[in-house]
C-alpha cells in the first residue's frame, strides 16, 4: 500500500508505538511519520506508508495546530504537569494579564528548546541528558507562531486553555513556560492535542480502536486502504502540472521535460516545485523548474510488480 493515513494519537503512545502497531494492523512494514507528538500529546499524527515514506525529509513546512491546557503558579523540569516540581507560586493572575500579554508571544521569536526534548547535544539526545540529571547549554531556535488564542482560564484556578496555530520546530511546553515566567507566576502545560498537521486536522483522522476494528472485519489490506489518503495529498501547496502520455512515460524514466512544451510555460518560477501527473491524474513524482526544464525532484511513481 502506498499513501497516508491519518491516525489520531492516544496519550501515553509514543509515536514509534503508533508506527508500530499500525505494522500489524496493516500487514506492512514500510511505515514511517511525519514528526514526533510526546508521549502524553494526543492528536493528528499523519503516517506514510510504501512510496510515501519518501516524502519523509521534503514535507512542506506547513504550520500545525495545537490545543494546550495550562496552568499557572507552578514549574517542573519537563515544562509539564507530568514533571518533577521545581517551584510553586501564589500570584495570582487575571485574565486581562493574559489577554495583554498574548500578542508579545505572537509572531517571531526565540525558544529555548526543554531539557526534555529530542534535540541533540554532541549527538545525545537533551532527553538522556536530563535522566542522567545533567542540564547542558542550549541554543535558542527562532520560531513562528502565526495565531495564539486565549479559548477559556479560570482565575481561581489559574488555569485555562490555548490555541495556537505555529511553525515547525515550536515547542508549545516552552511556550507556556515563558508566558508563566513573564506573568511572574510560573506555569505547566497540562494537556496537548495537535488539530492539525501536513494540512490533515482531527476530522481526517482515526483512532486506533478504529483501524482495529476495520482490519478484523477481513482482509487487513482490503479494508486499511479504504484509509488510504494518496501521496499527492501531502503535496497540495505546490502546483500541479499534467503531462500527456509521452510526457508521464519520458518523467517516469527520470528525464527532464522542456517547460515550454507543457501547459504552464512561462508561468513557472525557477526553482518552483510541481506535482507533476499524467492525463489520468496518475501522482508521478515532484518536479522542479531549472532553466527552462522541469527535472525529477523526488520520485514517487513505482512499477507494478
Amino acid at each position: 500500500m502506498n499513501g497516508v493515513i491519518v491516525v489520531n494519537k492516544p496519550q501515553e503512545f509514543t509515536s514509534f508505538d503508533v508506527v508500530a502497531v499500525m505494522r500489524r494492523l496493516c500487514g506492512q512494514r514500510k511505515i514511517g511519520h511525519t514528526g514526533t507528538l510526546d508521549p502524553m500529546a494526543e492528536g493528528v499524527l499523519p503516517l506514510l506508508l510504501g512510496t510515501a515514506t519518501r516524502a519523509q525529509d521534503i514535507l512542506p513546512d506547513s504550520d500545525k495546530e495545537y490545543i494546550a491546557g495550562f496552568s499557572l503558579g507552578m514549574t517542573t523540569d519537563t515544562l509539564d504537569i507530568w514533571g518533577e516540581e521545581r517551584s510553586r507560586s501564589s500570584r495570582r493572575v487575571t485574565r486581562d494579564e493574559l489577554l495583554a500579554l498574548i500578542p508579545e508571544f505572537t509572531g517571531g521569536i526565540s525558544q529555548l528548546p526543554p531539557m526534555y526534548s529530542a534535540v541533540k547535544k554532541n549527538g545525545v539526545r537533551l532527553y538522556d541528558l536530563a535522566r542522567q540529571g545533567a542540564v547542558v547549554e542550549r541554543e535558542p531556535r527562532n520560531v513562528t507562531i502565526t495565531e495564539l488564542e486565549l479559548l477559556s482560564y479560570d482565575e481561581e484556578s489559574r488555569s485555562g486553555r490555548l490555541r495556537v496555530l505555529c511553525s515547525k520546530g515550536t515547542y508549545i511546553r516552552s511556550l507556556i513556560d515563558d508566558i508563566g515566567a513573564r506573568l511572574g507566576a510560573g506555569g505547566v502545560m497540562t494537556s496537548l492535542v495537535r488539530t492539525k498537521a501536513c494540512g490533515f486536522t482531527l476530522e481526517d483522522a482515526r483512532t486506533l480502536g478504529e483501524i482495529r476494528c476495520l482490519s478484523e472485519e477481513g482482509e487487513k489490506s482490503e479494508n486499511t486502504r479504504a484509509l488510504l489518503r494518496s501521496v499527492e495529498s501531502l503535496f497540495t501547496d505546490y502546483d500541479r502540472l499534467s503531462v500527456s502520455d509521452k510526457q508521464a512515460v519520458r518523467f517516469r524514466n527520470g528525464n527532464p521535460l522542456d517547460l515550454a512544451k507543457t501547459e504552464l510555460r512561462s508561468g513557472a518560477r525557477e526553482g518552483q516545485l510541481l506535482r507533476v501527473c499524467s492525463r489520468s491524474g496518475e501522482f508521478i513524482a515532484l518536479g522542479r523548474v531549472e532553466g527552462g526544464s522541469v527535472k525529477v525532484f523526488k520520485m514517487f511513481w513505482q512499477k507494478e510488480s
